[in-house]
């Protein structure tokens, strides 16, 4: 009987010994399964993108499910100024930002002691003369109030602009760094009213015109269609101000600010562009 009793203890303890084992493979599998998921989720890519809301963030929402099937999660911030962009970079709150041209990047580095970098170009605005209360340029009345951006880069670009269209002149050099005092001839005596660029489309029932950014009158419910004048696609602000995508000096090479900028130039986001912004906004790939 105690030989029997003996057998039983010994075949139980052995069984238990067995099914432990499979208990602690089991655990180390899931274990395993648990730590891989982990090392995954450590390795996974954020990219944070600071971006004016049109046509910026739009842009950058298009290209955010090609960056996924790439590893990299694309997290956009939508930003209405033109400095929190860069501070925001300056700063490590945002590894990149589109928003800008090169001009006005290298007048905000110029003015903030900055080294921020573009990666590349991407797409171009064309600013544009919009109506307020003059509904035609022919018309424009001696010592109209035209509404222009107050920054240096913006301001030039409204200024070729106005000089394009024969309402001034400007010295020969002036080039992209125009300002009014560049102005040789003023006939109709126009008097600048310089504002921040978003302001700019607000403004419009209290001045003759204005001259605006293109993302600021897209999100003015403005359309380049009915400007009473845009800039030449072939002219020096189409060659100079393209949107870039810029981020700080040491960032510059990293590998997934490198692949947003190769998706932002692909054709995909270019027939985007070209089909959602009836010519407001035009890719420069």
């Amino acid at each position: 009987m105690k030989t029997n009793i003996i057998k039983r203890v010994i075949a139980t303890a052995l069984a238990l010994t067995v099914v432990g084992s499979f208990a602690a493979c089991s655990a180390n599998v899931e274990g395993t399964k648990v730590a891989a998921g982990e090392k995954d989720k450590a390795q996974a890519t954020v990219l944070k993108v600071g971006a004016s809301i049109t046509p910026h963030s739009e842009i950058l929402e298009k290209a955010k499910p090609i960056l996924e099937k790439e590893g990299i999660t694309l997290e956009i911030v939508k930003i209405e100024d033109s400095i929190t962009p860069n501070t925001g970079v300056i700063e490590g709150s945002l590894d990149a930002n589109y928003f800008q041209h090169v001009p006005y990047l290298e007048q905000f580095n110029k003015e903030n002691g900055s080294s921020l970098v573009s990666v590349g170009a991407v797409h171009y605005e064309p600013f544009g003369v919009y109506a307020g209360k003059t509904k035609d340029l022919k018309a424009l009345p001696d010592g109209a109030i035209v509404a222009v951006p107050n920054n240096v880069t913006n301001e030039a670009r409204a200024l070729l602009l106005l000089a394009q269209e024969g309402i001034l002149k400007l010295k020969d050099d002036a080039g992209i760094n125009a300002t009014v005092e560049d102005i040789v001839e003023n006939p109709k005596n126009i008097q600048f009213k310089e504002l921040a660029p978003e302001q700019l489309v607000a403004a419009l029932p209290d001045v003759d015109v204005a001259v605006i950014n293109g993302n600021y009158a897209i999100e003015g419910g403005l359309h380049v269609s009915g400007a009473l004048a845009v800039e030449a696609n072939d002219g020096l602000a189409a060659k100079t101000y393209g949107n870039i995508l810029a981020t700080s000096a040491e960032k510059a090479n990293d590998p997934a600010v490198k692949k947003l900028l190769e998706v932002l130039q692909s054709k995909e986001i270019s027939d985007y562009i070209k089909a959602t912004y009836d010519g407001a906004v035009v890719p420069l790939y």
